[in-house]
């Protein structure tokens, strides 16, 4: 039987269990344990001791168990069996993780399907020899980076699934904006991480998402992106999509010569009542015909809507006084909140910009939609509840009368409890978000 005199392991950072392939060992044995390893001897499927960074010679002197299990004849000068492991106890913080296929979630806000990829690292150190050796090791020969990254990956998997859904759908986040919160979701998945990896004898370090991307090939992502850039040149020209279809439809109309006033009204009220509802097509086709009535020099009653030449004054069908008429019509101009243009307050989008007439209760004046108190005479516009959209009675009501929700703020600062539209806190004035 061979002898053994001197066992040691200088492997590599990567590794952190390796078993010692000689099990005939001799109580004379010189064992060599590096700074930042420790050493388990097992015998019988036991573990008798754990040896720290040193020389260590095997004797009943260090090992008072080892003359219980095996008897020592020749004044203790005996060889035996029995197996040594070495465990790296280094930190060890460049464990790659990732998604090997897309995980497939629902965007909240756009309400599509799309698959997403996350990938980053982690660190850990073995903090306990003798649990990580029995309860994950086993008798694999040797236990490195490959098999922590094999044997964790469903935990990960589960836990990174789990922590994107929950951001996505609790915090109603596009998936185009969840690489906002990589920070949040790299704490949020080490805490749920840790307690698992400690049953194990696995200290972890730290666990971080460098990345959450989806595929760019994706039929649905190329969608999404594509509806996102258009989107972002209509901010920056300054129209919105159903303007961008009525344009196209008077384009298409102007290139056709042979289309007269009438039929080109009822051509645009029809095509815009299909993208901007039936009033403002109607409004395009009056246009139209206008268009075709001053050509003949003819004006409409603005009290019958019978035609009648320009130059006359007074109606011939009711009677009515045309210049008094446009005389109260000067008096009912409204400006236009978005392009400034003036026009009468009878009309329900501006002829200009196309831009919905939202009136003043009280004076009547175009405000911008989303307006929360009219900037002419101080009347202040019921709010819409943030949770069912019905129209608030009170600026200061506590629940919603609708749906019951709770519309009560709290200063982040000073903790003071704030109902309604406040921007900056009564008590301390804090602005609020």
């Amino acid at each position: 039987m061979a002898i053994v005199e001197v066992v040691k392991y200088n492997g590599g950072p990567d590794v952190f269990a390796w078993k010692y392939p000689n099990e005939e060992l001799g109580t004379w044995t010189q064992l060599i344990v590096n700074e930042s390893q420790e050493a388990v001897l097992f015998k019988g499927g036991k573990a008798l001791d754990v040896f720290q960074s040193g020389r260590h010679t095997l004797e009943t002197a260090n090992i008072p168990i080892l003359n219980n299990i095996i008897n020592l004849p020749f004044g203790g000068k005996s060889p035996f069996t029995a197996e040594v492991w070495y465990i790296n106890k280094a930190n060890s913080l460049d464990i790659k993780w990732g998604t090997a296929s897309p995980i497939q979630l629902q965007d909240p806000k756009y309400s599509v399907f799309v698959p997403i990829r996350s990938f980053g690292q982690f660190g850990i150190r073995i903090e306990d020899a003798k649990k990580f050796l029995v309860k994950l090791v086993g008798t694999l020969p040797i236990f490195d980076k490959a098999n922590i990254v094999n044997y964790f990956r469903g935990l990960y998997l589960t836990k990174v699934k789990d922590a994107i859904s929950t951001y996505l759908i609790h915090k109603q986040i596009s998936i185009v904006e969840i690489n906002a919160y990589i920070e949040d979701l790299s704490i949020y998945l080490h805490q749920k991480i840790e307690p698992v990896l400690e049953e194990y004898g696995i200290k972890l370090i730290n666990f971080y998402v460098n990345d959450i991307n989806v595929p760019e090939d994706d039929t649905a992502v190329i969608k999404l992106k594509d509806a996102l850039a258009k989107k972002a040149e209509m901010n920056i020209i300054g129209y919105n999509y159903q303007q961008e279809r009525s344009f196209d439809t008077l384009e298409g109309a102007a290139k056709n010569p042979g289309t007269s006033g009438d039929i080109m009204g009822a051509g645009l009220g029809i095509g815009m009542g299909v993208t901007m509802g039936g009033v403002v097509g109607g409004q395009f086709g009056g246009i139209a015909r206008n268009i075709d009535i001053n050509a003949q020099n003819l004006k409409s009653c603005p009290s019958c809507g019978a035609m009648m030449p320009n130059n006359k004054r007074f109606c011939s069908d009711c009677g009515c006084d045309t210049e008094k008429k446009a005389e109260e019509k000067v008096n009912n101009k409204i400006k236009c909140s978005n392009c400034g243009l003036e026009y009468e307050n009878t009309v329900k989008f501006c002829p200009q910009c196309g831009d919905k007439y939202n009136p003043c209760p009280k004076c009547g004046k175009d405000l911008p939609m989303g307006a929360i108190e009219c900037d002419d005479c101080g009347y202040k516009l019921p709010q819409p509840c943030p949770n069912c959209g019905a129209d608030l009675p009170d600026e200061n009501v506590k629940f919603c009368p609708e749906c019951g929700k709770s519309l009560m703020k709290t200063c982040p600062s000073c903790n003071h409890s704030i109902t309604g539209n406040s921007k900056f806190c009564p008590e301390c004035g804090t602005k609020l978000e």
